[in-house]
């Protein structure tokens, strides 16, 4: 008896059944190697979806349920039994949206924030030890393989030109300074004492780094760097953002933001409480990526620095 094989869609057809071999096997693999989508992380007691919900709210304020099921692709009803689980144990408060009371605006309580600490920690030791088993080499070979998977297949819409956001490498500090000075001469004509200024910065951010609480990101188009920003500690509880730049050839693209977004995210992931920051009032750019990021000006300088008459001003905001 002849064997029947099962009807393909339209789609199936237009590609190379190589090529969905090659897709199916990695999935298989991926899910297997890394062990994220296990029922429950590692020690933990929540399942992959409850973490992911625990995600959201812990790097966005007053998230609706609504929301968060459309970006994870929840069943509302599964969320629903998410979400009443998580304010049974005290992790959440609710409180109904003006605007729709049926819907319910959600955010993390003091516990919630506790028990996402510990799971991210928790996650971030396991990737940890698995990127250890690695050379340098292949560590890097492999976050940007993931880095090309993630551009080729999400979609962009808005975006003229995808980035990435990465850690900082061998050889970033010496693109910081450069681009920084040069920037900063061209834009606002200040001189080489702000070049010194930045050197210091970022030499003393190479001798005195603890990643437990300080970090840099680079974000990069097509593998060139073209913005970065830093978390530095300030006191204990105080994180400091420092340097934020972004290339000209990459302005409105979002980058700004999105270093701003990671520095408050990297902040609140290290236990700060409080976040500041020190720019001048002619940066009007940066003011207002501050100012929707929800920090305040709380204090205004004048000072003669760089070769210029500048307005020196403190931000912050809490955490």
């Amino acid at each position: 008896m002849p064997s029947q094989s099962s009807p393909s869609s339209p789609a199936a057809e237009q590609v190379a059944s190589d090529q969905i071999a090659a897709v199916r096997a990695f999935n298989r693999f991926y899910t297997r190697k890394l062990g994220v989508l296990d029922q429950h992380l590692g020690k933990s007691p929540f399942s992959l979806s409850e973490a992911r919900v625990l995600y959201e709210l812990a790097h966005r304020d007053d998230l609706a349920a609504k929301e968060i099921g459309n970006e994870l692709g929840l069943d509302p009803g599964y969320l629903s039994r998410i979400v009443q689980s998580f304010d049974e144990k005290g992790l959440i408060t609710r409180k109904p949206l003006p605007a729709d009371r049926r819907q319910y605006q959600l955010s993390l309580t003091a516990k919630g924030r506790q028990a996402f600490a510990k799971l991210n920690l928790s996650s971030q030791n396991e990737v940890a030890a698995m990127l250890a088993q690695l050379s340098s080499g292949d560590a890097t070979r492999l976050t940007q393989a993931m880095a090309i998977i993630e551009a080729v297949l999400e979609q962009r819409r808005s975006q003229p030109a995808a980035f990435m956001l990465r850690s900082h490498r061998v050889g970033d500090m010496g693109w910081i300074i450069s681009r920084q000075a040069a920037a900063y001469a061209a834009d606002y004509n200040w001189d080489i004492s702000y070049e010194a200024l930045v050197a210091e910065i970022c030499a003393q951010f190479i001798r005195n780094y603890d990643a437990a609480r300080e970090h840099c990101w680079i974000a990069e188009v097509g593998g060139e760097p073209v913005g970065s920003v830093f978390l530095v500690k300030a006191t204990d509880e105080i994180a400091k953002l420092r340097l934020l730049q972004v290339e000209k050839k990459a302005r409105g693209l979002g980058v700004g933001r999105a270093l701003v977004e990671q520095c408050i995210q990297g902040a609140r992931e290290r236990g700060y409480s409080k976040m500041t920051l020190w720019t001048q009032s002619i940066l009007l750019a940066a003011r207002g990526i501050y100012q929707s990021a929800g920090f305040k000006l709380v204090k205004e300088d004048k000072h003669h620095s760089f070769g210029a008459d500048l307005v020196g001003e403190t931000w912050e905001r809490d955490l």
